[in-house]
């Protein structure tokens, strides 16, 4: 499997990527704050951290009605995505940047360092769908 790099044009399809967009106003001093993503649902939503010490993943979950925040704290983690429930159509990134994920994707993570926090934030109440693979999925590093 080739482990990619999040990118907003490669990732869009699953998400976008938490940046704050045309970046280029440098030499101003003034602070730069935009709203990157309002989710349409109006449940609220949640705030959770995540230390990530699993070497390796044996399902994948989805959110049917929630898009879903990965924002890295600290440490490197790989990222497994798909739109599909379908085991060729698996994709891998590095999660080095923050991302909305959206509703209804499959995703799983894999530690790369010892520990890796990750903070997350969701709708206030989640529905989850499993995909049990049968076998498991380790890191390709370590």
């Amino acid at each position: 499997m080739i482990i990619k790099n999040i990118l907003s044009a490669g990732f869009k399809k699953y998400g976008k990527v938490i940046e704050y967009p045309c970046r280029d106003n440098k030499g101003t001093t003034r602070n730069l704050w935009r709203i990157v993503h309002v989710s349409p649902i109006k449940t609220g939503w949640r705030c959770a951290y995540l230390v990530l010490r699993d070497k390796t993943i044996g399902r994948m979950e989805r959110h049917p009605e929630s898009d879903e925040t990965f924002e890295p704290v600290k440490g490197k983690a790989l990222f497994f995505v798909s739109k599909d429930k379908d085991m060729d159509k698996i994709e891998c990134f590095n999660l080095d940047k923050p991302v909305v994920l959206f509703k209804g994707v499959w995703h799983g993570l894999i530690r790369q360092d010892e520990e890796v926090d990750i903070k997350i934030t969701e709708n206030a109440k989640v529905k989850c769908e499993y995909w049990n693979f049968g076998f498991r999925i380790k890191s390709p590093h370590k």
